[in-house]
């Protein structure tokens, strides 16, 4: 599993809480040599190969059953709009060809939304199910500030992930621009991205995170901003859930599971930075309807994305592969 994204902190999850999982994590620079990728898996007896379907190939072995799961989906051409142009060819060629021959030498396909199990087989044309098995959050690490928060004019908006087109991070400074002046924008750079945004008195940079500081960091804040334009099923979103917080998100791919509109927060059209900027203001304003979607967030995460539901889900489809 290439380490530095979510697919890697999910698998993690799965390694801490089943007994004999173990990841292998590499260096996401391997990708660029994708036949050196055959030396990371060391020699030994294994039940399963469980991994993303992206590079799968290079880790198949004969008579071993390989167990894909799909984290998130961009080989469709919708994704292309928010890609550079290296990145749709690869996606365009290889990517889409190693894709195929994995699930074509799978046993099983998993997806981690109802929304990436139904664009992988429209988009590739597979015939076969694909189970969702939601991802979780470590409820237990991510828990809601215990006291009352300091005191401050200041309403803390909390940008996390990597600072892409992706991840709608060109739309974070025309947001910050129609933001009333007691709301400021607190913005992560990311584990594979280190550049910043340009300078703005609403726009503040914290930097890298690495991922066992976040939750305090989440605590500190009032609301998630989720400007994103495609996500398998956001941990930074369940996270958030997890704290507290309420969450203004695009209405778009996986988050209208994660995200019950008018309840847990807002969902916005993908883009539109008024209506982003909007709600903000209206939560800003709304230090009730904050506190009550903070709560129903933290209940929907207790009652839907546990890890325990989510690691018996997966014990039981490994289980009922080596049987």
């Amino acid at each position: 599993m290439a380490t530095g994204n979510g697919a890697h902190v999910v698998h993690c999850m799965l390694e801490r809480n089943i007994d004999d999982y173990n990841v292998i994590g590499y260096n996401p620079l391997y990708t660029l040599f994708p036949f050196a990728l055959r030396s990371i898996l060391p020699a030994g007896e294994y039940n399963i190969l469980h991994t993303t379907p992206d590079y799968a190939l290079f880790f198949n072995q004969r008579k071993l059953p390989l167990v894909l799961s799909f984290q998130n989906y961009v080989l469709d051409r919708w994704i292309g709009t928010y890609s550079s142009l290296l990145q749709r060819i690869h996606y365009m060629t290889d990517l889409r060809l190693f894709t195929r021959r994995a699930i074509k030498y799978s046993v099983s396909l998993t997806a981690v939304s109802e929304f990436t199990a139904n664009i992988v087989q429209e988009d590739l044309q597979v015939d076969r199910p694909i189970q969702v098995i939601y991802n979780s959050v470590e409820e237990d690490v991510f828990t809601p500030q215990r006291s009352p928060k300091s005191k401050t004019n200041e309403i803390r908006v909390f940008f996390s992930g990597n600072l892409t087109k992706r991840k709608g991070a060109q739309w974070l400074h025309d947001i910050a621009e129609r933001l009333r002046s007691n709301i400021v924008i607190h913005y992560t750079q990311g584990l594979r991205t280190r550049n910043a945004l340009p300078e703005h008195p609403k726009l503040r940079s914290i930097g890298p995170v690495p991922f066992e500081h976040m939750p305090p960091r989440y605590r500190k804040m009032d609301i998630l901003l989720m400007p994103t334009v495609r996500e398998g099923l956001s941990l930074s979103v369940l996270e958030a859930m997890a704290c507290g917080l309420p969450v203004v998100a695009s209405d778009c791919s996986s988050l209208p599971e994660q995200i019950d509109k008018g309840r847990g927060g807002y969902l916005c059209t993908v883009g539109d930075v008024d209506e982003f900027a909007e709600k903000l203001n209206h939560l800003a304003d709304s230090p009730n309807e904050r506190k009550e979607m903070g709560q129903y967030n933290r209940w929907k995460i207790e009652k839907y994305f546990t890890v325990k539901k989510m690691v018996n889900e997966y014990k039981k489809l490994f289980e009922t592969i080596i049987n």
